[in-house]
């Protein structure tokens, strides 16, 4: 189980467009590291459309933005063509991230018990350290409460 403090998991995934990315492209930076079910869904398009909108403001702190979930880079590709999303989304297809970070869960719905990503947001330091972890998200007031976090982090 990871934890404040703990080293963040390395990672080697594709984007929407078939770009490789890995944790230690990002060292020196600050990472939002977001794990979402799945794309194209009420919930997800919320959140990935509250991180497009504050985009700038992740920018003037030195800190990148990435999406994961277990959809195919063809259907990230849909999504953030649609929604205009300046920010990769990463394929793990093979569950390997989502395992690594903690967030397969097992999930139950209408009384129905399967497995799937429970919705958590990372903050990796720029020296590779989980620095903030927000388990079960509330879409509403994600954003804004990584932005203040972020700013106190910073400082």
């Amino acid at each position: 189980m990871l934890t404040e403090g703990s080293r963040a998991p390395a990672f080697r995934l594709p984007d929407q467009d078939n770009k490789i990315h890995e944790l230690k492209d990002y060292a020196g930076k600050w990472l939002i590291l977001y794990f979402y079910p799945k794309d194209l869904t009420p919930g997800c398009t919320t959140e990935a459309c509250d991180f497009r909108d504050s985009f700038s403001v992740f920018k003037t702190k030195n800190a990148a933005i990435l999406g994961v979930s277990k959809d195919s880079i063809g259907k990230h590709g849909k999504f953030t063509r649609k929604y205009d999303l300046p920010f990769p989304l990463l394929s793990d297809e093979n569950n390997t991230i989502c395992e690594d970070y903690g967030v397969w869960q097992e999930k139950s719905l209408y009384g129905k018990k399967y497995m799937g990503i429970a919705r958590t947001t990372f903050i990796i330091g720029p020296e590779g350290g989980i620095v903030r972890i927000y388990p079960k998200v509330d879409v509403k007031k994600h954003i804004q409460e990584i932005i203040e976090d972020l700013a106190r982090l910073q400082n």
